[in-house]
Parts: C-alpha cells; sequence; structure tokens
C-alpha cells in the first residue's frame, strides 16, 4: 500500500466551511438563499438547513476554486498524496468535465488522439472541443456477455504503429462492468513513443488501496487519469478527481483548461464531500474495500445459484482484454431467463424496488460499495430467486449477442460535422450520408455512430434492433431517434 508524506486524515475543505458556520456569520453574499432562510419550506424541510448553511460563495475563508491558496489548495496536495499523482485537481462538473479537460491538455486542433470505440460521450466531447482527430481502436467484445472489455497493449501498439505521429493515447480502465486490462504494459508502450497515456478511471477511483483490486492508473504509470469518486467512494454525486503526473503533461495546462472548463460558483457541498471521501478512503480504505468486496463475492456464488442467471467473475481472467478484474462490479446477465438485461433491471425497480446501475440487452448491473449491507444484498438475491422461479423454462434463451456494428468509415472530424450547415433526414433514409450527431445506446453510452461518420445500413438496422427491444437509444435531437442530422 501507498505511503503518505502527509496526514491524510485532515479534511481543510470541510473544515474551512465548519469554521464559517461557528462563526455564525451574517451572509451578504450569494446564494441568494442565504443559509436556507430565503428558501421555500417544501425544498429546505426536506433537506435541512444544515447543507444550506455551507452553501456558499468564494470568499477568503473558503478559498477559490479557481485560484486556490489555502484549504482547496491543501485539498489538492492530500488527494495528490493520496493517489500518488503531481497534481489532483478538483473537478464539481464531473468526470465528464475532467476527461474534456484532460483531452484538451494534450490535443489541438487537428491533432490526433487514440482513443477506444466504446468511450463514453464526454471523450467525444472532448475532441469534438478540442477538434482533435480521433483514431479508434476496437475493444474486445465478448460474444457470451454482448459487452465490451479493455483494449488490448497488442491493439494499443498497433495502432500506435499506424500513426507515430498521434500526440497522445486514451484508455478506459476499468470498464463500467470492472474489468481491466494490462494498463502497466499499455503505459509502457505509449511511453516507447513518448507521448502520455491519459485514462478515463471513472469507474476505479478506489483502486490502489486494496491489493484485491486492479492496479490504478497512476500507480500504472499513466501520466493523467479522471476519476468518479462520486461513483464508488463516497462523495457527492458530480465531484471528481483528475490526477496529473507532470513531465509528459504540462499541469499549467490542465489547471487552464480545468479553469475554462468548470464554473465560476463551485458548490462547497459537492467539494466538502470529496475532502472528506478522499480521506476515508486514504486512512480507512483497505478494510471498507475488504468488507465491500467480501459481500460482493457471497452476491456473486449466490446468484450463480440461481438458474437461468450467470454473473461473471475470475473464470474470464486471461481472455482477451480481461487482465484483472474489480469484484465490486456485479454483472447478472439474464440470457438464460430468456430476458433482456433492460427486462430484469425493470422488474427489479418497479417490483421489488431494488434499483440497478444500469443494464443492456443481456446484462444488468448491480454496484458494490462500502454503503451495501448482508441485508440489502440478500433483498436482490431473494428478489432473482423469485424472478427465476416465474421465467426459467419458460421462455426462449437466447443464443449468440447482437454483433455491434463496425466502425464506420468518416469523412469529417467530429468538430467539423458538429459545426457544419445540417438538414434533418429520416434515419431509414440516411445511408451514405455523413451524420452531425450521435446514435447509442445510454448506459453505458458506447457509440455506434460520431460525428462526422458516414451512416450505414447496418447501423440502422442495429439501432431498430435495440428500440424493438426496449432499450434507450439516444444522441439525436429527435427524442424517438426517426430522424438524424446529417451534412448538408
Amino acid at each position: 500500500m501507498r505511503n503518505y508524506k502527509l496526514d491524510q486524515t485532515q479534511t481543510p475543505i470541510f473544515d474551512s466551511l465548519m469554521e464559517y458556520v461557528k462563526r455564525d456569520t451574517i451572509p451578504f453574499h450569494v446564494p441568494g438563499h442565504k443559509k436556507g432562510d430565503g428558501m421555500d419550506n417544501k425544498f429546505k424541510d426536506f433537506v435541512g438547513t444544515n447543507i444550506l448553511s455551507i452553501d456558499v460563495t468564494v470568499f477568503k475563508l473558503v478559498d477559490s476554486l479557481h485560484h486556490p491558496t489555502t484549504s482547496i489548495k491543501k485539498a489538492m496536495e492530500l488527494a495528490a498524496d493520496c493517489y500518488g499523482s503531481d497534481m489532483a485537481f478538483i473537478s464539481v462538473h464531473g468526470t465528464s468535465g475532467a476527461i474534456q479537460a484532460m483531452i484538451m491538455s494534450v490535443v489541438s486542433e487537428g491533432e490526433k488522439i487514440i482513443i477506444p470505440r466504446n468511450v463514453h460521450k464526454s471523450v467525444t466531447a472532448g475532441i469534438i472541443l478540442s477538434g482533435a482527430n480521433p483514431i479508434f481502436m476496437q475493444p474486445e467484445i465478448d460474444k457470451n456477455l454482448g459487452i465490451a472489455h479493455g483494449v488490448t497493449p497488442k491493439t494499443v501498439e498497433e495502432t500506435l504503429k499506424m500513426h507515430p505521429d498521434a500526440k497522445a493515447v486514451l484508455v478506459i480502465n476499468p470498464t463500467y462492468y470492472g474489468v481491466a486490462t494490462d494498463i502497466k504494459k499499455i503505459a509502457e508502450i505509449v511511453h516507447s513513443y513518448n507521448i502520455p497515456l491519459i485514462v478515463d478511471e471513472a469507474h476505479g477511483p478506489h483502486l490502489g488501496f486494496n491489493e484485491r483490486l486492479p492496479i490504478s492508473a497512476m500507480d500504472a504509470g499513466a501520466d493523467m487519469c479522471s476519476q468518479s469518486t462520486h461513483k464508488i467512494i463516497g462523495s457527492m454525486t458530480q465531484s471528481s478527481f483528475l490526477q496529473v503526473r507532470g513531465g509528459r503533461v504540462d499541469i499549467n495546462r490542465v489547471q487552464s483548461m480545468m479553469s475554462l472548463l468548470q464554473t465560476t460558483s463551485p458548490l462547497y457541498p459537492l467539494m466538502a464531500s470529496l475532502d472528506v471521501a478522499r480521506m476515508q478512503i486514504a486512512t480507512k480504505g483497505k478494510e471498507l474495500l475488504d468488507k465491500a468486496i467480501d459481500l460482493a463475492e457471497y452476491t456473486r456464488a449466490e446468484i450463480n445459484k440461481i438458474p437461468g442467471l450467470y454473473c461473471f467473475g475470475r473464470e474470464i481472467l486471461g481472455q482477451s482484454g480481461v487482465y484483472a478484474l474489480d469484484p465490486t462490479k456485479i454483472t447478472i446477465t439474464a440470457k438464460g431467463l430468456g430476458l433482456t438485461g433492460y427486462e430484469l433491471d425493470s422488474m427489479l425497480a418497479d417490483e421489488y424496488h431494488i434499483q440497478l446501475e444500469l443494464s443492456d440487452l443481456y446484462n444488468a448491473l448491480a454496484v458494490g460499495s462500502f454503503g451495501d449491507t448482508k441485508e440489502k444484498n440478500d433483498k436482490l438475491i431473494n428478489a432473482l430467486w423469485d424472478i427465476s422461479k416465474r421465467f426459467y423454462g419458460k421462455r426462449p434463451v437466447k443464443g449468440d449477442v447482437l454483433d455491434i456494428p463496425s466502425i464506420p468509415e468518416r469523412s469529417l472530424t467530429p468538430r467539423q460535422a458538429y459545426y457544419a450547415k445540417k438538414k434533418s433526414v429520416p434515419l431509414k433514409e440516411s445511408v451514405g450520408l455523413v451524420s452531425c450527431e450521435f446514435l447509442m445506446s445510454y448506459p453505458p453510452g458506447i457509440p455506434v455512430l460520431c460525428p462526422g461518420e458516414v451512416i450505414t445500413k447496418e447501423i440502422i438496422d442495429y439501432v431498430q434492433e435495440l428500440k424493438d427491444t426496449g432499450l434507450y437509444v439516444q444522441g439525436t435531437e429527435d427524442p424517438e431517434v426517426n430522424f438524424i442530422k446529417v451534412v448538408e
């Protein structure tokens, strides 16, 4: 485990807000609700005035996110020490904002960046904002589960050989489903070209604090990574870290990109929760994660006893793109019941009031964390037994998974297409035209079509099949996804 240079029990942002409260300061500053006094009771009576009393604006006592000199600066130093980076930036625009800043820090207009196809839409947004030219790598697709795993070191190496002029490589590690690639090997390959490796580590802010988990991006030698601290380790939604290692990346440029993209009115409760979450993972992470991992492993084993359901685990290690696993992610494959992941997800939510994280055509994902208890997990297991008894053997079992269409040809950069003169056409009549919009199933947000790409019949058929299954397809201005904007 990591040796810290700083006292990780400190929570400077939270402490500065507590000092503000203790002084019983009279607010002649925004926000206008003034510690809740000016807010309607409908909202206030539910949330209470404590959270409202620390919803403040920038002033000396509580420091400034854009020009940190005291408590926020200290919190960033503590987070960098905690994760083994040179600088940790606080993002109140979630990991999406951090990812956009990360991309804009390493590539400019027309420059190449190598990325996997199964990137989150925030990556493509970063590419549109930067004007960069994306070079796609195909991740490894699991034909049994119908999900994308990591990209392999071999794929990264081959892509770099074809594009030695690329300015950076971005990988997702781990995936939404908790699958990690050999990121240490990928870092070595990327660095042999003397360019930075940047990592979408949205689903890995807890890595590096327990030896039963995959290696973290920073420990593997990555140059930058963005982490959804709020997704796993207890900070509030929308608060994330951007970890940076100096050298191949200009830390000052990252700072200016974060400043460019973030609000000048950050929510202090978000930043305070991030500060305390960092303290928690640094000081109690190992034992909290042991408990979460044990509970998830118990749940996985119990679900695997249920007829018609399958929860992948260590048996898929060594498959292409599967180097290590985060056991806290519980992927429930419902194919054996003749159900889609979407149907299973909906049943659990509507009938049992159990809300999962996401579903796709074949799977539904339960995310484990420190906040779980055996009692809650048993309720999930019992509900799944119930559903199995109702459906096992009653419906035809789905065979092979639906193939994701191949990456279409690109005629413009995403930025050029996004800002091009456009017209709206029926999706069914758009074959051969250049898209100005995305098409993706969300979650997990893997684009089948990006701005600048030529629309194929294969893509149109795939989208129709997703819609027929009840899955939510999005990306177009038309909410029904019957029309798509194309370049005039």
